[in-house]
């Protein structure tokens, strides 16, 4: 479907982007359909975008699979008129044989088994003219409907089928920067830009449109919990109260994999707004990389109270070198007392949202990766609305505070 309002190179993220290259050289779909299903506008859009991210051979010109083939034509061959008139014989007695049949069906289902030929199916067989000499009048006849309600019929469904394309635009278009928004998350933003849509219509038009974001799981160890540095206790896990923002931040390391080789992302979240108030992207583990994240943090913070860091028990957040940062600064610090990932739930939720939402391709090195992280968490503070803030994105929720 095309879209109606015009779009540049920026609104599409590179997750983007690297998805859709992803499905066309996988061949899934081809440049054309993807540029059709997402709403992509531009006639070699997509072509430059495998031509720049994508891994196939362009030095002899267009991969032969993406190139347009030639379509085969047919030899006709002529009839001798009695040759025609007993196909014509023929072709008149199986018709009569298959409408006989296909009426016995349809009164068996109807008699037996309370099936009726819905009102959707009757218009669309009139309006697309499948019979010849089909007139409008004479099909209500048949129906036992009169012509005014056959075509107050034909006007809700162009109303419905108009609606219908507007939410599917305006999901394709936030699907451009949030890859895999669910549909939730969706039905709020529609609400907003008076798109009012029931939670069960707007799943099964996003399931017809094969729309409907798909969950999967990965894991990777990041965590080396057996050190000889000091573990702190677990403030947390003691009751400690959050009623505002840059009470508490929760630190962990996830692992981002790409085709060059392996990188990997430390982030500071504030437990109480969700906001990441730190991120660092590096191709090592080591603690000089991952404190850049929490410096980020406390440069942009904005009060001075009192501050606890809780993270898991990694050789990293343990190490000297990490710890005299609090010292300077006068934060707590709290680690978990175990080896239960559930102990720091917060900044794990927010790695999976991160990693099943928005880095959802491989990223070709580590330019490429850093350039995918600062706009998912870019898109990820200002733009994503959470459920378990009303909705609220967690910008506002911080700046409130």
């Amino acid at each position: 479907m095309k879209s109606i309002s015009k779009r540049t190179q920026k609104d599409y993220s590179l997750a983007f982007k690297l998805a859709v290259v992803d499905q066309v050289e996988k061949g899934e779909m081809t440049y054309a359909q993807a540029q059709n299903h997402y709403g992509i506008q531009g006639c070699s859009t997509v072509l430059v975008w495998l031509r720049k991210h994508g891994r196939l051979d362009w030095s002899n010109g267009t991969p032969r699979f993406l190139s347009k083939g030639r379509t085969m034509t047919k030899v006709k061959t002529e009839l001798t008129p009695e040759q025609r008139i007993k196909a014509l014989e023929k072709e008149l007695e199986d018709t009569k044989i298959k409408a006989e049949f296909f009426e016995a069906v349809v009164n068996v289902l109807e008699k037996d088994y309370g099936v009726r030929m819905g009102k959707k199916a009757q218009r669309k067989i009139v309006q697309e003219k499948a019979i010849l000499k089909l007139s409008v009048a004479r099909a209500c006849r048949y129906l036992g409907i009169s012509r005014q309600a056959y075509y107050q019929q034909c006007q809700r469904h162009s109303r419905q089928i108009l609606f219908e394309e507007s939410v599917i635009e305006f999901v394709q278009f936030e699907r451009m920067i949030q890859p895999r928004i669910g549909a939730r998350k969706l039905k709020y933003l529609m609400q907003n830009c008076e798109l009012n849509i029931g939670r069960d219509r707007l799943f099964k038009l996003l399931r017809g449109h094969r729309l409907l974001v798909p969950t999967r799981r990965a894991y990777h160890k990041t965590t080396n919990s057996h050190h000889r540095f000091h573990c702190h206790p677990n403030l947390v896990k003691s009751g400690l109260n959050v009623t505002k923002a840059e009470q508490l931040w929760v630190a962990d390391i996830t692992y981002l994999p790409t085709h060059s080789g392996e990188t990997y992302v430390s982030l500071v979240t504030d437990a109480y707004s969700r906001k990441i108030v730190g991120y660092q992207v590096d191709d090592n583990m080591k603690t000089s990389s991952v404190k850049q994240a929490f410096r980020q943090a406390l440069r942009n913070r904005q009060s001075s109270g009192h501050l606890v860091h809780h993270s898991d028990r990694g050789i990293q957040y343990c190490s000297a070198e990490y710890q005299a940062l609090h010292h300077r600064h006068g934060v707590t610090c709290s680690m978990t007392d175990g080896y239960d990932c559930y102990q720091n739930a917060l900044a794990e939720r927010i790695n999976g949202i991160l990693k099943n939402e928005y880095l959802i391709s491989k990223p070709n090195d580590l330019t490429d990766a850093k350039r995918m992280v600062a706009e998912s968490v870019a898109i990820y503070n200002q733009r994503r609305p959470h459920m378990a803030l009303k909705y609220k994105t967690l910008d506002e929720v911080h700046r409130a505070f």
